[in-house]
């Protein structure tokens, strides 16, 4: 676990940019990006294979309790790791992403962002550290363009709708004047703030004019020039060895054994039962016209739930937001036994990535304490988001959802650090779904229908998922029918559910990891109340199943399983 702390984790400067250990002795990460060249990957998967090595040398049956959470933890994700390397020669650069470059993922969309959020200016050598970034943000656009060629030419080559997306954020970013990027903006601003002396806007200004710039538009062009062999098939089996790629996806997004048709018919029995639910309230609020899709487009459109889509507007909307979340947080106490020393920020997507962000992410707080925690929402249209749903999106991405997962685990003393660390999303994201369910049992909704309206909406949501990500990897399902299913079954707007159903594309079996994360969530609680019966507490319940960190599904079940053992023991 040391091994892997210090040689995968922290080896990376942007983590340990991300977590707060860029200081001391370790300075000198603030000035490097991770390296992104064909060597500085074979050096990754070594060090992968090395940890997965010396774990298998180990006698798992002298271990305590803990440790063997530990190891089946790292024995699986290890597992599974190595075989993408060993059967795949794409999209193992980190998680299964077959493309290195498309809409949502890539250097040049994540390096300005995470210089911008992650990397701080407070003194005139973060200012420099920061300068050195940029110029080396540039070498590593480079090096990406370089993996872009060789996937190409093996025919891991994108769906014709992504490569068009990309390609004009990359014209919207490129016909940005050098002096008015964010690259430039932020540490002019911040070191401003600093009252930092120097001409930092200039330097950076240079730098974005004569290097930068230049390799984006050299992968822009790497990129446009493969559209004309691009087609329209949405799916990885077009891939090569496709199918088992997918098969690979499904198992590191799930931690299950389950195949993509169980999970395609998973999506179908739970979106028939969660329809049903919906129909039901939106008659007792006289909506009973049209199919549950129709009237929930019809809810979603109505005046009453639309902020402005103005910059007042979207302020009023993180205002309502971050009240919220106080109100949230004040009911903690009676659900949970620990509660994080970390605070959470709601803020806005940055307006220049929102096209193509995701409806909200979360970004964890430094290690150290010196950043709180961050869920971005996404205002681009604030007709996307009517108010009806809001809460629930931010008890999944905020509290009781992904900041409480993670920072108690970051805050935990009792466990490795590599622990802390969130490795198995089908447990963080299970989790963040679950915490809509529990956001509804702490009151969050009470005498508010339509809020429980946009609670089940998130759940046939991640369910129609489900449908999809099955829908376009193993039935072979067009784009356009994932978009006409979920448009049909949610009464999303089109254009919305296009960026979702495009996400799928890019990121294969990574939605499915919600809805199954959060129905083991939701067996293992009911499992242990009906056991446990007057002795189950559900602030023990959740320390004891958030106490270790992500793990996969079937850890979390032998902790579970252990607890109410012990209980029924201890009389």
């Amino acid at each position: 676990m040391d091994y892997i702390y210090e040689e995968e984790v922290m080896a990376n400067p942007e983590s340990r940019t991300t977590y707060g250990t860029d200081k001391g002795e370790h300075a000198s990460a603030k000035r490097r990006l991770l390296d992104r060249s064909p060597a500085g990957i074979e050096q990754d998967h070594k060090v992968v294979r090395t940890a997965f090595a010396r774990l298998q040398a180990i006698d798992r049956n002298a271990l305590s309790a803990q440790s063997k959470a530990d190891y089946d933890s790292f024995e699986y994700l290890c597992r599974v790791i190595v075989s993408g390397y060993d059967n795949f020669n794409y999209g193992t650069f980190s998680w299964p992403e077959p493309y290195s470059v498309h809409q949502l993922g890539g250097t040049y969309r994540s390096i300005p962002d995470f210089l911008h959020n992650q990397h701080t200016i407070e003194t005139r050598e973060d200012a420099e550290a920061y300068v050195s970034r940029v110029i080396a943000f540039a070498k590593e656009l480079d090096n990406e363009t370089g993996r872009l060629k060789s996937e190409y030419a093996m025919g891991v080559i994108p769906p014709n709708f992504v490569v068009d997306r990309t390609v004009a954020l990359m014209d919207g970013m490129l016909a940005q004047k050098p002096a008015e990027t964010k690259l430039v903006t932020s540490i002019d601003t911040r070191a401003r703030a600093k009252n930092i002396s120097g001409d930092w806007a200039a330097q950076v200004t240079r730098i974005v004019e004569q290097q930068v710039h230049p390799a984006l538009k050299r992968q822009r062009e790497c990129m446009a020039g493969i559209r004309p062999k691009a087609t329209s098939d949405a799916g990885v089996w077009k891939l090569p060895k496709g199918d088992a790629y997918y098969k690979y996806a499904l198992e590191y997004a799930t931690t299950t054994s389950l195949n993509a048709e169980e999970i395609h018919r998973l999506g179908l029995e739970q979106m028939a039962e969660l329809s049903a639910r919906a129909d039901k309230i939106l008659k007792s609020q006289g909506m009973t016209q049209g199919s549950v899709g129709e009237r929930l487009r019809a809810l979603a459109a109505d005046p009453r739930f639309i902020y402005p889509n103005t910059d007042a507007g979207k302020q009023e909307l993180l205002d309502y937001l971050n009240a919220g979340m106080v109100r949230i947080q004040g009911q903690l106490p009676q659900y949970f036994g620990r509660i994080p020393k970390a605070k959470v920020e709601i803020r806005r997507v940055p307006p220049d990535i929102e096209a193509g962000a995701t409806a909200g992410y979360y970004q964890a707080p430094a290690l150290d304490g010196s950043r709180p925690g961050a869920y971005y929402i996404n205002l681009r249209n604030t007709a996307e988001t009517p108010k009806w749903g809001l809460m629930t999106l931010t008890a999944h991405e905020a509290s009781p959802g992904h900041h409480h997962q993670i920072a108690l685990a970051q805050e935990s003393t009792a466990v490795h650090p590599v622990r802390r660390l969130g490795w198995f999303i089908a447990y963080s994201e299970g989790w963040g779904l679950y915490a809509e369910q529990l956001a509804d049992e702490m009151g969050v909704y009470e005498g508010d229908p339509f809020g429980q309206i946009g609670y089940i909406k998130s759940y046939m949501f991640r369910a129609a998922r489900l449908v999809v990500d099955s829908g376009l990897h193993h039935k072979r399902w067009t784009r356009e029918q994932g978009v006409d299913y979920m448009v049909k079954s949610l009464g999303e707007l089109p254009s919305t559910i296009t960026t979702e159903v495009e996400r799928y594309c890019c990121w294969p079996g990574q939605a499915t990891s919600y809805k199954i994360g959060q129905t083991q969530w939701l067996q293992l609680r009911e499992r242990a109340r009906q056991k446990l019966g007057a002795r189950f507490d559900i602030r023990q319940f959740h320390d004891i199943a958030l106490a270790q960190g992500t793990v996969p599904l079937a850890v979390l079940e032998r902790l579970v399983d252990e607890w109410v053992a012990s209980k029924q023991t201890s009389g």
